[in-house]
């Protein structure tokens, strides 16, 4: 059982951390689930011509192949730091009762290193020339400049866009590479929020996409504790344990909106157990 924390304990924390911290309680507080806690680039619009969904060009292929070794090499070396930390992973039986299928994996959403935990533990799991796909929303493909700009990308990416062209680009490749058995990786919960421990409310847009390709979600959730190691803005480097849950497969005889909504209800029930059992606390909100 380890203590989940309070959002007001800020005493020796940066002012980017206290305001972040601050940000968060107050969004809880009026149930603002789905708003980003950072100041990120005004995002720019999506041109559907120049998204590659399932990298059909030759200059796309190489890009991504560049741009994941230089990902996997950052993230190793982050690792090496001590700056990301997987203490445990639990549960991984559950991916490999899917693995050779396509799969949508959800997974909470507070941390530039989340998805990168969920990639580690499932890396050697993965059948030969499969990726994890990321889903990202359309500012951090469009807006973001450097080295995580290039990553956000090139990374086997999924933009979402609020381009209708764009879009239908998207639910196709989707299609098209959960029916090749890729796996999908997708946060329901919409935003990041920094450091947050507990599970919010989800979008329905993750078990939309399970439900139209008739393919499992496999819920993902990423404890954390403090490590003895400090961070640089006043607290501690988290220690992850990621937790891998039973595939969640869509009910037959039930209408595509009606599965939408038990998929949606199982996953966040399934977090609420593991967010209870490890922080030894009853999930509450300040809304």
């Amino acid at each position: 059982m380890q203590k989940e924390g309070k959002m007001d304990d800020f005493n020796g924390y940066s002012e980017r951390k206290i305001k972040i911290a601050a940000r968060i309680a107050e969004f809880e507080k009026n149930g603002f689930w789905d708003r980003d806690v950072a100041d990120d680039p005004d995002p720019k619009p999506l041109d559907p011509n120049k998204v590659d969904y399932l990298n059909e060009k030759l200059s796309s292929k190489i890009y991504t192949q560049i741009a994941n070794f230089m990902a996997e090499n950052y993230f190793e070396k982050e690792i090496k730091k001590g700056n990301l930390r997987i203490k445990a992973i639990n549960g991984i039986e559950n991916f490999d009762k899917v693995k050779d299928q396509g799969v949508i994996l959800t997974c909470n959403h507070f941390s530039i290193y989340d998805h990168y935990a969920v990639y580690k533990s499932v890396k050697k799991r993965l059948p030969k020339k499969h990726r994890l796909y990321k889903v990202i929303k359309e500012g951090n493909y469009t807006s973001f400049e450097g080295l995580f700009g290039f990553f956000f990308r090139h990374c086997n990416t999924l933009p979402l866009s609020e381009n209708k062209y764009a879009m239908i680009k998207f639910l196709r490749a989707v299609d098209e590479l959960l029916k090749s058995g890729e796996k999908i990786l997708i946060y329901p919960e919409q935003a990041l929020w920094f450091g947050y421990k507990k599970p919010r409310p989800l979008k329905a847009g993750a078990f939309r996409l399970a439900v139209r390709s008739g393919v499992p979600v496999l819920p993902v959730f990423i404890t954390m504790e403090d490590s003895e190691k400090p961070d640089p803005e006043g607290g501690f480097v988290q220690d992850y344990t990621v937790w891998f849950s039973e595939p969640l497969f869509p009910k037959e005889g039930l209408s595509a909106k009606e599965n939408e909504a038990y998929l949606s209800e199982e996953n966040y029930k399934v977090w609420q157990k593991i967010y209870e059992k490890f922080y030894g606390v009853a999930l509450s909100y300040e809304s």
